[in-house]
């Protein structure tokens, strides 16, 4: 990359941290716990919105995994989120009636907190139907990794979103509050993916899936981007560009091998795709507060009226993490 490039990359940084400085004005504090963080506690990020059946099992998930403080930013919700995140003992919540879409959805109200809150720490951000799976989470916690990480002088560490969706009807088995979403959607794509290298942020480019193939089929190229880069060891210098998908600086964009081996990656077990999808899918193509003037909400209003099955003959069945990586989905690298 020129030097004129990295200049434009490093003024555009400069510009979204003073994007999220201003922002932080539309952020309210309901509950602020943030003083009984520890200088080595593992942070979790998460924007939300009218979530309030998946919480229970969200937090039990990676309270599990080995989280030691929530931040939330609840954008208006009207189900009873807002108050039951309230009385979580390890949760810090902010709310917001403001525009998702002119927060850059939610990338700037994170931004800023963690910029005040995150330095220093290993923060993972993702939305509440996302479980991250990564090499050996069946008995290591996640600790574990980022420990190897910072041995490793890693900084940030990719997960594929993996689309994960029932046999049958989307609406077919009821999801019940604290249960665990995988039970019901246990089933994913092994393949069909496409992946490309973005010059500009040098991070790649994944599309594909259930998606892809049932609700985009036409037109592939538009089809939600897949690569996510979840866990970084945050410095008050770095900002979420586009969701979790990059970064700057540009460096932490690079989380796979350019000369042919492996680097260490997770998959996040995407269940997105419950009995309430629907509902969900009619609310926000409604509030249009997505990205593209929420073409994705309108491909899924359209073909949702076809009722589709999600389900093919070559979709797999989810097991364990040592499936996703014989089938390539996710790799230990030289973690061992």
């Amino acid at each position: 990359m020129g030097l004129f490039q990295s200049y434009r990359l490093r003024l555009q940084r400069k510009r979204w941290r003073i994007r999220a400085f201003r922002k932080r004005r539309e952020l309210s504090s309901v509950v602020n716990r943030t003083a009984a963080i520890r200088p080595d506690d593992l942070l979790l990020f998460c924007t939300q919105r009218n979530e309030r059946i998946r919480l229970p099992y969200f937090l039990d998930y990676y309270r599990d995994m080995g989280i030691g403080h929530f931040f939330f930013v609840d954008n208006d919700s009207d189900d009873g989120s807002l108050e039951y995140l309230k009385e979580q003992p390890d949760v810090s919540l902010w709310h917001t009636r403001a525009s998702y879409k002119r927060a850059r959805f939610g990338v700037d109200w994170l931004n800023w907190l963690q910029r005040r809150h995150a330095h220093g720490h290993w923060c993972l951000t993702v939305d509440p139907d996302e479980f991250l799976v990564y090499p050996f989470c069946d008995s290591r916690p996640l600790r574990a990794l980022t420990d190897w990480l910072d041995v490793s002088s890693i900084k940030s560490f990719s997960a594929m979103l993996l689309d994960m969706y029932p046999k049958g009807r989307l609406d077919e088995e009821p999801y019940q509050e604290g249960q665990n979403p995988i039970e019901i959607a246990n089933w994913f794509d092994s393949g069909n993916y496409t992946i490309s290298r973005n010059p500009r942020f040098a991070n790649l480019w994944i599309q594909g899936g259930p998606r892809s193939r049932v609700f985009f089929a036409d037109e592939p190229a538009k089809a939600p981007a897949l690569n996510k880069i979840p866990l970084v060891k945050w410095d008050r210098r770095y900002t979420y560009v586009s969701s979790t998908h990059m970064l700057l600086p540009r460096g932490l964009n690079q989380v796979y091998d350019e000369w042919g081996g492996e680097k260490a990656s997770g998959v996040l077990l995407h269940a997105k795709f419950l009995d309430t999808f629907g509902a969900k899918a009619a609310e926000e193509l409604k509030r249009s507060q997505h990205y593209a003037a929420s073409v994705e909400y309108r491909a899924y209003a359209e073909r949702l009226k076809e009722d589709p099955q999600l389900w093919c003959r070559f979709s797999e069945r989810y097991i364990n993490w040592r499936q996703l990586e014989i089938l390539g989905l996710l790799s230990k690298g030289n973690w061992a």
